[in-house]
């Protein structure tokens, strides 16, 4: 099978990512795409025929093959990195789309194509929850299916057409469940680096709308100063009279306007 497609999504992903999120494409490229081609592909090619039961009963072996394995770990493993790495292609194809328009309307109307910011912020939070998604439910399915993470050297098989309870023994089992567990763990990983990105997009947008908010505030407040230090020289006999009325301004922004103004 050839992976070239996933190596060149991931490579693409890396330039809209965050620090985190490369930390994440190092991770599935290297502990998970490059194990999966160079080691594991090879432990389950012949876990077909290397699994023999002490009965040669025409398609008893076939039956408590299907029976205990139901799904090959090597497929539910390569269609989990699949699985995971696809939600990555809505940034890729939200970024190609900003850069679409500008090339449409033949004017600058971003900051950067690139830039995690507005609906791309958006489109990349969506992203980082299906990722997490994907992850723990393939987990919840390599637990189920297999009855947990790890692979019995003998197993009793009593489904038809086979006789009686026949004993049959998986071929290198303990080399598979040392994989098992290290598939387990760089999900975890995985999935540990992904709630991390989330809530750091999530902090960092809460600040700047935060910033933002309290810029404006202060540029309001400065501004109504500065209306009222315009009124006060242009009617100074007004002002006198005016002094107690309803139409002063409130104390908060009388402090403020003392603070800030040049004259006092």
């Amino acid at each position: 099978m050839s992976w070239g497609f996933l190596r060149d999504l991931l490579s693409g992903v890396n330039k809209y990512s965050t620090g985190i999120g490369r930390i994440w494409v190092a991770v599935v490229f290297i502990f998970r795409l490059l194990v999966y081609i160079a080691v594991a592909e090879n432990i389950w090619k012949y876990e077909h025929d290397e699994f023999e039961c002490n009965i040669k009963q025409p398609g008893c072996e076939n039956v408590c093959f299907d029976h205990f394995f139901p799904v090959s770990h090597i497929r539910l493993w390569a269609l989990q990195l699949i699985m995971v790495s696809t939600p990555s292609l809505l940034v890729v194809f939200h970024v190609a789309y900003r850069e679409n328009r500008e090339k449409h309307h033949n004017q600058k109307l971003y900051k950067s194509p690139g830039e995690i910011d507005g609906g791309l912020l958006c489109t990349y939070l969506i992203s980082l929850i299906l990722k997490t998604g994907f992850e723990i439910i393939f987990l919840v399915l390599f637990y189920k299916l297999y009855n947990g993470f790890k692979v019995p050297h003998l197993v009793q098989c009593d489904m038809r057409p086979c006789p009686n309870t026949v004993d049959c023994y998986i071929s290198k089992p303990t080399e598979k469940m040392i994989f098992l567990y290290f598939l387990v763990a760089t999900s975890c990983l995985c999935i540990v680096l992904n709630l991390s990105e989330l809530s750091y997009l999530v902090f960092k947008y809460c600040i700047k709308c935060y910033l933002e908010r309290y810029i404006k505030k202060r540029q309001g407040s400065k501004g109504d100063c500065h209306k009222s230090e315009i009124v006060g020289r242009d009617t100074p006999a007004a002002a006198g009279r005016f002094h107690n009325s309803s139409l002063s301004l409130p104390p908060n922004t009388q402090d403020e306007c003392e603070e800030t103004s040049p004259l006092t």
